[in-house]
């Protein structure tokens, strides 16, 4: 990917703030979701907002189900109102795809029943969506992971191996923080320990709060409260309510990196190299991935951020370029 940021956003925090608050989204008209809620098979439920996209289609007779479909996974606390959601649904109508945003639990807008939430290597959550995903449509299917959803589509891909093909034929992970450990030790210091977060904090501890409501006992109320940093959240929360020992090991057990050589699909692995959520010598070699992965790693971008134009700088660069990726794969 060739990418230089407007002069005006230097810096990688610059282009992550910037581009999600202020980065135009779309070019044409925001997309018509239709909402749907999927039970899953532990009994409870995620919400899936479905768009087709038909007035562009490159084949206009063509049924919806015959058309390729994008699924997004998102990221933290992220929805399909998210920045990086917007954008590529814009991408999504203008090539005449259906474009699908399942969101993962609690991320929805409603507080799901089950006595869990979601994480960075819930690649069973994304073989479920997927799966049903392939099972209702006949099209080709491509799917794209932005930071956690990132981590956990690339995890799904390694687990599948050889399989994987007959639910996605080509899937990018946009930031994906693929050593945890690094990533979680990064957020938890200077600037982004004061800004994102507590940025995350602020709407996932009140969720957490929700759900030891419903579960009294689940975990440890006073811990909890007490967290200032995402190591300790998710020793407390999400490594005990997902089956992980602790933190150490939910981030050593989660990360999609060390595991890329598995990967047995086409798949574009994204990431800019001043990211402030994903340490620079975190980031995969050629060496470290199999002929089946494709690394992009730009100087600049941010994270999810990727500004780009006159002011007030949209964020369509990097949907436009992971997009058509995804589609040339196709070919």
């Amino acid at each position: 990917m060739e990418y230089s940021a407007p002069w005006w956003l230097p810096g990688g925090d610059m282009q992550t703030i910037w581009a999600s608050l202020y980065g135009q989204r779309r070019r044409g008209p925001a997309l018509a979701f239709k909402r749907e809620r999927w039970i899953t098979p532990d009994m409870d439920f995620i919400d899936v907002d479905m768009a087709d996209a038909a007035a562009d289609a490159v084949d206009p007779a063509a049924s919806p189900e015959q058309r390729t479909l994008l699924v997004l996974f998102h990221g933290l606390e992220g929805s399909s109102s998210s920045h990086y959601a917007e954008a590529f649904g814009d991408f999504a109508r203008q090539h005449g795809m259906v474009y699908a945003v399942p969101h993962f639990r609690g991320c929805s807008g409603e507080l799901n029943l089950a006595p869990r939430a979601y994480h960075s290597g819930d690649f069973e959550e994304v073989g479920w969506i997927l799966r049903r995903m392939r099972a209702r449509h006949a099209g080709p299917i491509v799917a794209v992971g932005v930071s956690l959803g990132g981590n956990a589509l690339l995890r799904w891909a390694q687990e599948m191996e050889g399989e994987a093909a007959a639910y996605a034929s080509a899937i990018a992970a946009v930031c994906a923080p693929l050593d945890l450990m690094a990533g979680g030790l990064a957020l938890g210091q200077g600037f982004n320990r004061l800004v994102y977060t507590g940025m995350f904090l602020r709407s996932m501890k009140p969720k957490a709060l929700r759900k030891l409501a419903q579960h009294p006992g689940l975990f440890d109320r006073d811990v909890l409260l007490s967290a200032r940093d995402l190591y300790t959240f998710d020793n407390v929360f999400t490594a005990p309510l997902h089956g992980y020992r602790d933190v150490e090991d939910y981030w050593r057990r989660a990360s999609a990196g060390p595991h890329l050589a598995r990967i047995r699909i086409p798949a574009l692995v994204l990431n800019a190299r001043n990211d402030p959520f994903v340490p620079l010598a975190s980031l995969p070699g050629p060496d470290a991935v199999g002929d089946y992965v494709t690394l992009w790693q730009p100087e600049e971008g941010g994270h999810v951020g990727f500004p780009h134009g006159a002011w007030p700088a949209n964020v369509r660069a990097m949907p436009d370029a992971v997009g058509n990726w995804l589609l040339q794969a196709l070919r």
